[in-house]
């Protein structure tokens, strides 16, 4: 049975960035994280340290025991992309710039991450996090997502039977075309389709892998 990471990994794991996955640490703490499997050093210059896979799924399970569960990344402060229907945590220049910083960040983790850095196609973690990636794309690119109250419009990200595919619901049929188009350009494959019961009209998007 693999040993669990120390109470210092673990603090290092979770403090990591929410999307990126970089790392905070001294060399000999980063170095130990590396030779368990739950980091790498990225090649270039400056030569951050980012969480594998492994470290990913470390971080999201928490601690093996614990009192008490720890709050969600949105509510500890950490950044959540809004997948429609949440209240809103705040608009304005602020959330601007964390959505952009987010986004941003996530394209680094596929030029990290993706075969020859390609960009133009969602990464691992991407296919890991379906709803929040696509809802990521759609904020970043300035689409409004819907807030509690759906006849006010605003997209909304869903899961599906389907394991490699999200819902995106907009009930105006212009805005959900231009999400369409979003997630077109962002690297996803959506193909817009009716609800026999209730006939409204849908996107069904999945990562785009070549």
């Amino acid at each position: 049975m693999t040993r669990p990471p120390t109470a210092v990994q673990r603090r290092i794991i979770d403090a990591a960035e929410p999307v990126t996955g970089r790392l905070t640490g001294t060399e000999s703490q980063l170095a130990a994280l590396v030779k368990r499997g739950l980091a790498f050093r990225h090649p270039r210059p400056p030569h951050d340290h980012f969480l594998t896979p492994a470290g990913h799924r470390v971080r999201e399970a928490g601690p093996p025991e614990t009192v008490a569960a720890p709050p969600p990344p949105a509510a500890s402060g950490g950044f959540a992309a809004r997948v429609g229907g949440e209240e809103s945590a705040g608009d304005g220049p602020a959330r601007a710039r964390e959505v952009h910083s987010a986004w941003q960040g996530l394209l680094e983790l596929r030029r990290m991450t993706n075969p020859v850095g390609a960009t133009d196609r969602p990464c691992g973690w991407e296919r890991a996090h379906l709803v929040r990636a696509a809802a990521l794309a759609l904020e970043a690119a300035g689409h409004r997502p819907a807030g509690p109250e759906a006849e006010r419009g605003g997209y909304r990200v869903r899961t599906t039977p389907q394991p490699e595919a999200v819902a995106v619901h907009e009930p105006d049929p212009g805005a959900l075309r231009g999400c369409a188009e979003t997630l077109r350009q962002a690297g996803w494959q959506p193909s817009e389709h009716t609800d026999p019961r209730t006939r409204e009209r849908y996107l069904l998007a999945s990562p785009r892998k070549v």
